[in-house]
């Protein structure tokens, strides 16, 4: 895009302590009551490096996606599609226990769709989601 151009208010989000490594690319992006994620990992914001288990990615991956949302000013509530990537499933499990913690309402979870993909780096775990912030919300 030049930069002539304008971006129609779109902003970038980022998760203090995380990075996507020397990759040129935000944790996401709202644009007006919307917020897009770039792949989120679990990595250890304290450390911003990758634990080696599924179960602490998971943690950190889920920590990590309210930490984008709240700076894009929204937060679980407003998570209405996920789509989940395992490196294997035998991965599903811790995947599944940080989803319920975040999302333990049957009747009121976001659309998932969960895929096997080979993740680089040692991801084991790594999730994109769409939100729609509140009337009222701003980031």
């Amino acid at each position: 895009m030049s930069s002539s151009m304008p971006n129609r208010g779109r902003r970038s989000i980022e998760v203090p302590g995380v990075s996507h490594g020397n990759a040129p690319i935000p944790m996401g992006a709202r644009v007006g009551n919307m917020i897009y994620s770039s792949g989120i990992m679990g990595k250890d914001p304290a450390t911003d490096t990758l634990p080696a288990d599924s179960p602490s990615q998971a943690k950190f991956m889920f920590m990590n996606l309210r930490s984008l949302l709240a700076q894009g000013g929204a937060d679980l509530g407003d998570v209405v599609h996920v789509k989940a990537y395992v490196k294997d499933n035998s991965h599903r499990d811790a995947l599944n226990a940080e989803w319920l913690q975040c999302f333990p309402d049957p009747h009121d979870r976001p659309a998932r769709h969960t895929m096997v993909a080979d993740l680089p780096g040692g991801m084991l775990v790594q999730i994109e989601v769409v939100a729609v912030v509140k009337d009222g919300q701003h980031g």
